[in-house]
Formats: C-alpha cells, structure tokens, sequence
C-alpha cells in the first residue's frame, strides 16, 4: 500500500512551495519556500528572504511580499525576527524591528509568521484545539540548548493535541562536524555516526524527532519533510555556497 505522501509541492498563486497534508488537515496553514519564484539573482537566485545576507533589499522586500500574498496577509503582517542561535521565544504580536530570537508563538490570526533557515531545521509546533502555533529555527546550537522545549513550553493544552511539522535541512549523510557537536547529540540514538579522523556526521532530523517525542509529543503526530537542503538545488543551503540565500518555513490560522 503506497504511504500517504507527507511532503507536497504546491502552487500558492504564482509561488512554488512544499506543505505538510497532516498539518492542512488538522487546521494549520503552513508551508516551506523553495529557492524559486523570486526576483533575486547571482547566489540569492531567486526566491531569497534574507536581509542578512548581501542581498539586494529591494528584492528581499518583493520576495517577501510575494511570500505575504501565497500565505495570506499583508506584507506587513508577515513576521520576522533576528535569528541569533539561542532559546528565546517571543510573541509575534511583541516583534519589532529590533526584536532578536529563535522561535516565534502566534495565536493572532491576523498575522503570520516566518522563520528561516539554509541548512538548519524549521520546525512548526501547532495545537489545533487551542489555535496555538509556534516557529522554531533549530541548528546544532539551539538543539543542544534546548530551544525546543523551549518552545514547547508555550503551548497549552493536552501534548495529545499537538502536531509539528519538521522541514528540510541538511542531511545526515552531508553534516559533518567536530567533536564539540558530536558529544553535545551522542546519546540520541541514531544521531551521530563516526566519519574520518575526528569527524562524525550527525543527523539534525533525527534530533529534532527525538527531542520533540522527549517534549511529549506522539510520533505519529510529529511529521518529518524527506527532502534535504544538500546540494543547493531547491532550497539553499549555506554548507554548499556562501554566500547564499535564506528559505522559510511560513505558518499562519486561517
């Protein structure tokens, strides 16, 4: 029996992106960019959203605006923060100009929320009964320091209600890294495989995957993307260019 597909691509208007049907299903409105349907160009082709890269900004603004109308709001409803590697949570409707974090909690329906990623792991959290939702940049540092449960901490209700949605990221067969980074994830079962010399490659889905189910979440409630950011083709991917672009992961109540 063919497994029921847990990653799609869509068109939302004119812009390609990748959904997770559990989550559509279950009220969510959420998607990851690709690199495509943008105006930038060079290594930001095309669909960058980052301002911090070397990016035009006038480009950024329109990619930005064209992701604001596939998720349904307003250029200026569509929230981003300055991501910074650590813990911190913020309320979406507190987010200004200046505001540094690395997970962003909505219950606002009026706005959406972005978080962005070139390699690291966008994570949504979501509980449908409540219409709580949380973003989550989630790279090595911020795994190790717990910005997971972090987040997590900001849902309310039964762990029964909730889904996450884990988006691409660089694969474990392509992450390789020091030892630091090794021992920081070497009791997660799976996680970490010895490569050349000191180096070991880890798998970021799998820790994510894990530290979610320690936080109380099903399994089967936890829906992980297949796909990866290795290469650099359909999302960039920091390890493979740099510079490069920024994709994201996009959540919204409808």
């Amino acid at each position: 029996m063919d497994r029921a597909p847990t990653f799609d691509g869509v068109m939302r208007g004119n812009l390609p992106v990748f959904e997770f049907p559990a989550l559509r299903a279950a009220g969510v409105d959420v998607f990851v960019t690709g690199r495509r349907g943008g105006v930038s160009t060079g290594p930001y082709d095309s669909l960058n959203l980052g301002t911090h890269v070397g990016d035009d900004v006038a480009a950024v603004q329109e990619n930005r605006s064209r992701v604001a109308r596939a998720i349904g709001v307003s250029s200026d409803r569509l929230v981003f923060v300055h991501q910074v590697h650590g813990v911190d949570v913020v309320d979406a409707r507190d987010v200004n100009v200046d505001t540094a974090a690395d997970a962003i909690y909505l219950t606002e329906s009026t706005l959406a929320v972005a978080i962005m990623v070139a390699d690291c792991v966008p994570v949504v959290m979501a509980n449908p009964v409540t219409r709580e939702l949380v973003v989550v940049h989630a790279g090595w540092r911020g795994l190790a320091a717990g910005v997971l449960a972090a987040a997590v901490a900001t849902l309310s209700g039964p762990s029964s209600s909730w889904w996450a949605g884990i988006g691409p990221s660089i694969s474990g067969a392509s992450y390789q890294v020091g030892p630091e980074v090794a021992r920081a994830f070497a009791h997660i079962p799976g996680a970490v495989r010895e490569d050349v010399g000191d180096r070991s490659l880890v798998d970021l889905h799998a820790v994510t995957a894990f530290q979610l189910a320690q936080c109380g979440l099903e399994s089967s409630r936890i829906v992980l993307s297949p796909m990866h950011t290795d290469g650099g083709d359909t999302f960039f991917s920091d390890r493979h260019q740099r510079p490069c672009g920024r994709f994201a992961l996009v959540a919204r109540w409808p």
